[in-house]
């Protein structure tokens, strides 16, 4: 018979979760329902602060042309997610777990930076411009230099993070190779999510997904810290996810699609299933390779021809649904569709690990 699981009140008088894997899994979800609790009230009034503030979306004129009337929603919702999930975190899944200041680190240093692009982008001297990619892709590759570090150097300093597992074949030591893999993992990650994020829903929808895949794989592996950063992630994501149904009340911004990427590889390379961030993010990596190679087609054959064509109508790949026809709501719910059965494939593939 199995031990009736910690009870919550007890868990917010001691803020010390139980060490049986069990146990933990049960108050995580019981977490992951506060974080949604937390996330719808102090929602309405960051919405309503943005709004005043006029914090608006500028969208973009030469994309399609049913967004135009999003123009000015507020954006940088992702605050709420990253607050939630840091408070809870910081109060109930750090004693004796200091390894989870990892994620909420990385988490907070990405949405940062995304608020300083989000800002600039509303007030900058050219409105609309924000930050300049170079900038930004520093600041980024920063962060995930500082996270990589700390992953893989050993205890005290970091830690001590070397290993990669193979799909069907095993576990092996990748040594300092580990550091770049890992850096440049965040770093894309970080923008895959980010280039996500351009329907209502479809980025925060597919993070909540990507980060339950991860939480399941954590659970198998002992990974109790990791699980609850996970499961709290979500609870969080489906707060938000409440004021960003179509049609959205606010946009999380960079502010949320960096944190989220970053946080998101962070946790998956906590749990050394990192090759399987490509299977279970499949919808990132979807629409990161739609624009890298529509970029590169572009270039190529304007170089080859004179004149540049698209394999795509538009991009990101979302884009290239609408202009075909489908609504938003059905590319974002296939699109959802595409990445749970992603998610469940990549939890298949953790399980059989030899």
């Amino acid at each position: 018979m199995i031990d009736l699981p910690v009870s919550l009140p007890l868990l917010l008088a001691t803020s010390v979760m139980p060490e049986d894997p069990v146990q933990n899994l049960a108050v995580s979800m019981a977490l992951a329902g506060l974080a949604f609790v937390v996330t719808l009230i102090i929602g309405r009034p960051i919405v309503t602060y943005l709004r005043e503030k006029k914090v608006g979306k500028l969208v973009r004129t030469d994309g399609p042309q049913t967004h135009l009337i999003k123009t000015g929603t507020p954006t940088m919702g992702g605050v709420m997610v990253a607050a939630t999930t840091v408070a809870i975190t910081l109060v109930f899944n750090t004693v004796g777990r200091l390894s989870m200041l990892l994620p909420v680190g990385v988490l907070v240093a990405c949405a940062v930076l995304g608020g300083l692009d989000d800002r600039l982008s509303l007030l900058g001297g050219k409105r609309g411009t924000g930050m300049s990619a170079r900038r930004k892709m520093l600041w980024l590759l920063a962060v995930g230099v500082v996270a990589a570090v700390i992953l893989h150097a050993p205890y005290p300093w970091g830690l001590g993070y070397h290993e990669v597992y193979l799909p069907f074949v095993g576990q092996f030591s990748i040594g300092l190779l580990y550091v770049p893999i890992a850096a440049l993992a965040i770093v894309a990650t970080a923008n895959a999510v980010n280039l996500t994020d351009g329907l209502d829903t479809l980025a925060g929808g597919t993070a909540a997904i990507a980060f339950t895949a991860y939480a399941i794989i954590a659970y198998q592996q002992g990974q109790l810290g990791v699980v609850t950063f996970c499961f709290t992630m979500v609870g969080s994501l489906m707060g938000f996810l409440w004021f960003n149904a179509h049609p959205a009340q606010v946009f999380m911004g960079d502010t949320g699609s960096l944190a989220l990427g970053a946080a998101l590889a962070t946790a998956a390379f906590m749990t050394g299933q990192w090759l399987l961030l490509p299977v279970v993010g499949i919808v990132f990596l979807a629409e990161a390779v739609s624009v890298m190679a529509q970029v590169a087609y572009f270039k190529w054959t304007k170089k080859r021809t004179g004149e540049g064509k698209r394999i795509f109508k538009m991009t990101p790949l979302h884009h290239h649904f609408e202009m075909l026809g489908w609504s938003e709501t059905q590319v974002t719910m296939r699109f959802w569709m595409l990445g749970m059965m992603a998610g469940i494939i990549g939890v298949a593939m953790a399980l059989v690990q030899l």
